[in-house]
């Protein structure tokens, strides 16, 4: 059962294309994580200080070592959490159909 994060950022303002291009190269190099199976960064169309990520991962075990990888910990918090005013970061489990 697949193990999925959707994170929603709100970078302080003038900071949207800076966080933007450091959540591009997030996303390559997650992409190229073993247990990874999707990393998608989104702009709002309405707010473009708003930025979402849903991302997909074999097993939450599979999340907790992106989270432990080099890059996140540079990237993300170490570049891109100092340029938002807002981090909301949700875990999670499909249903089961029918459930």
């Amino acid at each position: 059962m697949p193990y999925v994060v959707v994170a929603r950022y709100r970078t302080l303002p003038g900071r949207q294309d800076e966080v933007l291009a450091l959540l591009d190269t997030m996303a390559e190099a997650s992409r190229r994580e073993p247990g990874n199976r999707q990393y998608r960064v989104h702009q709002s169309t309405e707010d473009p200080r708003t930025v979402v990520l849903y991302e997909e991962y074999g097993t939450a075990a599979d999340f907790e070592a992106h989270c432990a990888s080099e890059h996140f910990q540079d990237l993300v918090l170490g570049r891109v959490v100092p340029l938002l005013e807002e981090r909301e970061v949700l875990r999670l489990t499909p249903r089961e159909e029918g459930a």
